[in-house]
């Protein structure tokens, strides 16, 4: 399976599969600066309209088969809304042209069952995190550990279910505060390291108050400072938002090329702060690729 970075996905854009206008948006035709979509059959579809759905979903596939799609389109996802649907798309040939799965409400009981029903096909996954389970380290340590052992190579990035979690516990998001003043702040930052350490990447939940940019550039901050590599937009207006966001400050793309520069010193200076290679390898390797997907912000201020 070819590697592909979980940059790549930047914002990511959930959409009902019984929409008509799928096609324009997985050719890269109606909304341009989309770099990952997923079609939705679960929370998005009515029980009345699963069928439509299913049948809309064969249409595109079909309809892509005899197109090309631009090299800029998005990367395609498809949200199934139980095992047993995905069974059914897992047996749909033209599903190769699908870039992967996103695995809604994963727990530790799903990890086997996946394994065993993605054999033969080259479909990624992305888990997304989202009940009761995930409130708790020692689960969560138990699910990293399985993943390393089954789903490794498939699994692009863990998504993080913010609205589900708050579900669990009967809130709902604040208009007024980010994701991260809420109990769910605490399940980021334990998945962050317990996930981060075993070597997957994350994406950031969703933040769905669409007249409230400021509070989502706010959120993003926070959401790269844990090392979330994505974010899940409600509505196109949020893309250009995330990947803003994204890019990377002159000041860190310096400090990251002087670090992985092999003629570097064991410790040095760089701008106010001591930069130890052994140390912050990873860290600056991270700062490359999030630059190389996403380029470098104009306002950086670099001292000697």
């Amino acid at each position: 399976m070819e590697k592909l970075s979980p940059y790549a996905l930047g914002a990511t854009l959930y959409m009902p599969a019984t929409r008509n206008d799928l096609l324009a948006v997985v050719c890269g035709e109606k909304i341009p600066q989309l770099r990952s979509l997923v079609i939705c059959l679960e929370d998005a579809v009515a029980e009345q309209d699963v069928d439509f759905a299913l049948n809309n979903l064969q249409r595109l596939l079909l309809d892509l088969s005899r197109r090309e799609r631009y090299k800029d389109a998005p990367l395609v996802f498809v949200r199934p809304r139980h095992l047993n649907m995905a069974k059914q798309l897992v047996d749909w040939p033209l599903m190769s042209l699908i870039d992967g799965l996103v695995l809604p409400k994963f727990t530790l009981h799903d990890v086997a069952i996946w394994q065993h029903l993605l054999q033969g096909t080259s479909l990624r996954v992305m888990p997304t995190l989202e009940s009761k389970e995930v409130f708790d380290a020692t689960a969560m340590t138990e699910l990293a550990q399985a993943l390393q052992q089954e789903l490794n190579d498939r699994v692009l990035v863990l998504r993080i279910g913010g609205n589900d979690l708050l579900s669990c516990l009967g809130l709902r998001r604040s208009k007024n505060h980010t994701l991260y003043q809420s109990p769910v702040g605490y399940v980021i930052g334990m998945l962050s390291g317990v996930m981060g350490a075993a070597g997957f990447s994350l994406t950031a939940p969703v933040c769905e108050l669409l007249q409230q940019p400021e509070l989502l550039r706010q959120e993003l901050i926070l959401d790269i400072e844990h090392g979330l590599v994505g974010k899940t937009a409600i509505h196109p207006t949020q893309i250009a938002i995330i990947h803003q966001a994204l890019q990377v400050s002159l000041e860190d793309y310096q400090a990251a090329s002087l670090i992985l520069n092999h003629s570097a010193p064991a410790v040095f200076q760089h701008n106010g702060a001591m930069c130890e290679p052994a140390t912050h390898e990873r860290w600056a390797r991270r700062i490359l690729e999030r630059a190389y997907w996403y380029g470098m912000s104009d306002v950086a201020v670099i001292t000697v």
